[in-house]
């Protein structure tokens, strides 16, 4: 493979480093208890906000409406997300050391398959915690759930919810597409391996 085609995989790999310092999604919250809103952040090993509060306030917020508390060592994937991320970084890098354009097929598919599989666990918790309600909740609505959306905005009562992914996600999108066109470059050359 052409070196410059190497160097651009060894790039699509290092991006997914953004993931490390910037977090993957974010949720906004509005509601009239909150009327600056309030952001919580989602990173690939904890969740935070915009303040140190903001956890809390989600909590206190759910807790009317009997939503779980929201606490980061409930989510096991939090703990390990980060290796998985160093795996795809190190694999990459290594496809775009060895030159192989199947190798680079086979990262780039698996990449996209670990991003949809993210995406799916992540519809999930919001469906757990918007589904599995407290009945002793001080506010009741008979048959309302509280899913938060998984993209875009909701209305939830009197709250406002949007969800949308955030810069880290950027890493994720940029390692599929160049690791792509890696690949396709790849591909019109005879010469390539």
């Amino acid at each position: 493979m052409r070196i410059y085609l190497r160097i651009l995989m060894v790039i699509a790999a290092l991006s997914l480093g953004t993931l490390f310092f910037f977090p993957m999604w974010k949720i906004y919250l509005e509601a009239p208890q909150y009327p600056e809103g309030l952001e919580l952040h989602i990173w690939i090993n904890k969740l935070g906000g915009s303040s140190d509060h903001v956890l809390q306030n989600f909590n206190i917020l759910n807790h009317y409406i009997g939503m779980e508390a929201i606490h980061p060592d409930s989510f096991a994937e939090l703990k390990y997300m980060p290796y998985i991320v160093i795996f795809f970084m190190m694999t990459g890098v290594l496809a775009g050391i060895l030159g192989k354009r199947k190798l680079v097929l086979y990262w780039v598919i698996l990449l996209a398959i670990a991003g949809a599989a993210g995406i799916a666990d992540f519809y999930l918790w919001l469906h757990k915690f918007g589904t599995n309600l407290d009945p002793e909740a001080p506010i009741k609505v008979p048959g309302m759930t509280y899913i938060p959306p998984l993209l875009g905005h909701k209305a939830l009562l009197n709250f406002n919810a949007l969800s949308l992914p955030a810069w880290g996600s950027l890493g994720i999108f940029l390692a599929i597409v160049i690791g792509g066109l890696v690949y396709l470059l790849s591909r019109r050359k005879t010469y390539f391996t």
